[in-house]
């Protein structure tokens, strides 16, 4: 099947002017090559891809609809939230005062901590990864503790340590 036939290469270069992304703009010029003679096959080797995707691709503007929405891909909405936007929400009032306001024993909040206080409160499970985006989403940024001068009061260092073995990592506010 020849593809493209209806189609002129200006037509493809003006679609090309007005699409945004990476994915359309590739097909575009997919679509380009072809039809200045180039093959399937190598187009398939130049764009790293099979040959099926480049018959797709081309496929693709073989339709009534225009060519700028024909190399774009439909909006994915991702996978449903765990927790509904009032969790959400109370979560992130929550994060926003010391783990302690909520009866742990914590001098902040991190993922690990985050990941259990979510599963007891909400009955859900999150990922490590997941916690951190989510203190990330609440405002929250990853600090460091810094570490104290050696001639500092004993007792600060004391309190340092004590600090720093409860938690190597913090999220605050900035």
């Amino acid at each position: 099947m020849d593809h493209l036939d209806e189609i002129s290469v200006e037509e493809l270069q003006e679609a090309l002017d007005n699409v945004d992304g990476k994915k359309p703009t590739e097909r575009l010029l997919a679509a380009i090559a072809y039809k200045n003679g180039v093959t399937q096959t190598d187009l398939a080797e130049w764009h790293d891809t099979g040959r099926r995707t480049i018959y797709s691709w081309l496929n693709r503007l073989d339709t009534d609809e225009s060519l700028e929405q024909a190399v774009t891909d439909a909006k994915r909405t991702g996978r449903k939230r765990k927790l509904s936007q009032a969790q959400q929400e109370e979560f992130e009032r929550t994060v926003h005062e010391p783990p302690e306001e909520v009866g742990i024993d914590a001098p902040a909040w991190t993922p690990a901590l985050v990941q259990e206080y979510l599963e007891d409160t909400y009955g859900v499970q999150y990922s490590y990864p997941s916690c951190r985006r989510l203190l990330k989403e609440a405002g929250l940024t990853y600090q460091k503790p810094r570490r104290t001068a050696a001639e500092a009061d004993e007792d600060e260092q004391e309190e340092f340590h004590n600090e720093l073995t409860k938690s190597e990592q913090r999220w605050t506010l900035p």
